[in-house]
């Protein structure tokens, strides 16, 4: 156990990142991340020997993205916004405007933006995360970023002015 607790020390906070970039929550980020982290400890003496953190980054995405199937279903939609700060920097504005956008996405969207562009894996690493191919993720990269310029075109100019 001493390579996963060696492992969460240096990878924590990169993985806590990409929880929350996927889910645009820091308390559901920290949920997601301890589930994660305990399925990989479950199953530390398989993944020891390889390369662990696409592993770990595919759980949090997969439970990201169920706990969003779970709240279609039960119809509860997450409502909470920044709340109003006085005078705000332009990069403090753009980053809510960012994150009121990826919130907007469906969880699979969301995920590959988070894993390419936050992230800056390739196609094929966030493809490898994914589950699914190369040409899954360019469309839905493609789909995701046409969405976001939708929702965030005139809330980004006007924040940026």
């Amino acid at each position: 156990m001493t390579g996963f607790a060696e492992f969460v020390a240096a990878r924590g906070t990169a993985l806590l990142r990409t929880a929350y970039l996927t889910c645009g929550s820091v308390h559901e980020a920290e949920d997601v991340l301890q589930a994660a982290l305990e399925k990989a400890c479950r199953n530390w003496s398989r993944i020891d020997d390889r390369d662990p953190e696409p592993y770990v980054r595919r759980i949090i995405v997969n439970t990201v993205i169920s706990r969003a199937r779970r709240r279609a279903i039960l119809r509860i939609i997450p409502t909470g916004s920044p709340p109003d700060l006085p005078a705000p920097a332009d990069d403090v504005v753009l980053r809510h405007v960012l994150m009121d956008g990826l919130r907007a996405l469906p969880p699979r969207q969301r995920a590959v933006i988070v894993l390419r562009y936050w992230e800056d894996l390739t196609e094929s690493q966030t493809a490898e995360i994914l589950g699914c191919s190369a040409g899954t993720v360019k469309s839905q990269t493609a789909k995701a970023m046409a969405r976001l310029r939708t929702l965030l075109g005139e809330e980004a100019t006007n924040a940026g002015a």
